[in-house]
């Protein structure tokens, strides 16, 4: 892993979930990390528990990816996890402009930039990796989920594009598209977890073993897989809308 993605990481929302699991199972497999979260303490935190050399940028990447690129500008950067994410939840219709924006360029605007910042010099030398999170909620339109939803739908797009453009030059490319996750957000955000709820370390399992295989995309989880499917083949578009707005307004009722 560290010659194939090595010797830097970076981790895009790494303080805590899905993100301090993936600088975990990094730091394993040797690879130094620039950990990067808004917050100083959980990142602090989590870099005083890892066994290898550690970064630390806090910044808020909806404002831009500025101070990310000018930390590891010394740096050879193998492999980006793009983990940072914010989910405006509610009504579209009582939704605040300034949420959905951020939506947007946290979810979207950001993961592009990294892309620009880091995977033309992956290409240049011939390998790396780049490692999108996404959502089953960006299968289809998503009540109650709208922006989000559609923040990773673009997510998975952009995402499968560029595994098809830089596997000729060596870069894997991979977005695992999650579905129920237990990180203290879902915790705090409903009263009990759904079926089929995966672990962060188990999504970070199946995303670094799906990176650099024949498919841009992975479903962590076996019953996420079949639920997928069954969104995206068998039922059609109106009816996996429909069992998205009652999931979704379930959700929000147990708030």
């Amino acid at each position: 892993m560290r010659e194939r993605y090595g010797p830097w990481a970076v981790v895009a929302g790494a303080s805590k979930g899905i993100g301090a699991a993936f600088a975990a199972a990094l730091a394993r497999e040797n690879l130094d990390l620039v950990l990067v979260a808004r917050r100083p303490e959980p990142l602090a935190r989590l870099a005083a528990d890892l066994p290898v050399r550690t970064v630390t940028v806090c910044a808020d990447l909806a404002d831009g990816v500025a101070p990310v690129l000018a930390a590891t500008a010394g740096l050879d950067v193998g492999l980006v996890v793009c983990n940072a994410a914010y989910s405006p939840i509610g009504p579209f219709l009582d939704s605040d402009p300034a949420e959905t924006k951020r939506a947007l360029d946290l979810n979207c605007a950001a993961p592009l930039a990294l892309a620009h910042g880091y995977l033309p010099a992956m290409a240049a030398r011939g390998r790396g990796g780049f490692v999108l999170m996404s959502s089953l909620a960006g299968q289809q339109g998503s009540p109650g989920l709208a922006v989000y939803a559609a923040t990773k739908a673009f997510d998975v797009v952009l995402a499968e594009g560029l595994w098809g453009e830089l596997r000729a030059h060596g870069v894997d490319v991979v977005t695992a598209v999650a579905g129920a996750v237990s990180t203290p957000g879902l915790g705090r955000s409903t009263a009990r977890a759904a079926p089929g709820t995966v672990t962060p370390a188990e999504v970070v399992s199946a995303a670094l073993a799906a990176l650099g295989r024949h498919r841009p995309r992975t479903v962590p989880g076996r019953l996420m897989k079949v639920s997928s499917a069954l969104m995206a083949r068998l039922l059609p578009r109106r009816t996996a809308i429909g069992v998205m707005h009652r999931a979704n307004t379930a959700m929000l009722k147990r708030e």
